[in-house]
C-alpha cells in the first residue's frame, strides 16, 4: 500500500502553535492573491488519489473542533482510522466517518491493504513520524507558509534512520506559500 503525507507547515517548520493552534495557517501569506486556478493548493487532488486515511488522535482532535457540516466534509467517504491508546471512540461529530484503532501499525496498513485499498493518507506530526520510523512513507508533500512560528509542534519528531527524500517538485502559489513534493527512499 501506498502511504502519502500531505501536511501544511509554517516555514520553520511546525505543523502548529505550542497550544495546537493551526489558526495561523488562515491568515498566512497574501490574502489578497489570485488562487483562483488552484484555490485549495491541490487538496483535491490529492484527496481523490487515497482511500483511506490514517491519523493520530490529536489530528482527529483538531478536525473534530472544526465542526465541518456534512456538505463541507472534505473527506469524502474515504475510510478513515485515527490511531490512539486512549480513547476508543471518535468524539460525537465525527461518529461513522472514523473508526478508532489502538495496536500495531503494521498490522493495520497490512489489514487496509488486504481489504483491496491502494493509497492512504497519513496525517498528525507523530503518526507521520512513527510511519516513516517504520519504513512505511513513500511520498511526501509539504506546503509551507509564508510564517515563522518561533515555536511550536514540529513536523518531524525523532527520525531512527537516516530518509532521503528525491525527486523533488515544487510549486510556489500567488499566495506565496511554496510546495514541494518528495518521493522517500530509506537508507
Amino acid at each position: 500500500m501506498k502511504c502519502s503525507v500531505y501536511i501544511a507547515t509554517s516555514a520553520d517548520g511546525y505543523i502548529a502553535t505550542p497550544d495546537g493552534g493551526i489558526d495561523w495557517l488562515h491568515t498566512a501569506g497574501k490574502a489578497d492573491a489570485d488562487m483562483s486556478k488552484n484555490p485549495d493548493m491541490g487538496f483535491t487532488e490529492f484527496i481523490n488519489s487515497v482511500d483511506c486515511m490514517i491519523m493520530g488522535r490529536k489530528c482527529m482532535e483538531v478536525i473534530s473542533s472544526f465542526n465541518i457540516p456534512a456538505e463541507q466534509w472534505p473527506y469524502r467517504d474515504i475510510k478513515i482510522y485515527a490511531l490512539s491508546n486512549s480513547l476508543t471512540k471518535p468524539p460525537e461529530n465525527l461518529r461513522g466517518k472514523v473508526e478508532m484503532y489502538s495496536g500495531d501499525i503494521n498490522a493495520l496498513v497490512n489489514k487496509l491493504s488486504e481489504q483491496g485499498l491502494k493509497h492512504a493518507y497519513i496525517d498528525g506530526g507523530a503518526t507521520i513520524t512513527s510511519f516513516i520510523n517504520l519504513q512505511l512513507i513513500n511520498e511526501v508533500t509539504i506546503t509551507r507558509a509564508p510564517l515563522l512560528l518561533g515555536d511550536g509542534i514540529p513536523l518531524f519528531g525523532k527520525i531512527n534512520h537516516k530518509v532521503k527524500l528525491e525527486n523533488a517538485k515544487s510549486i510556489a502559489f500567488p499566495n506565496d506559500f511554496i510546495q514541494v513534493k518528495y518521493s522517500v527512499s530509506y537508507l
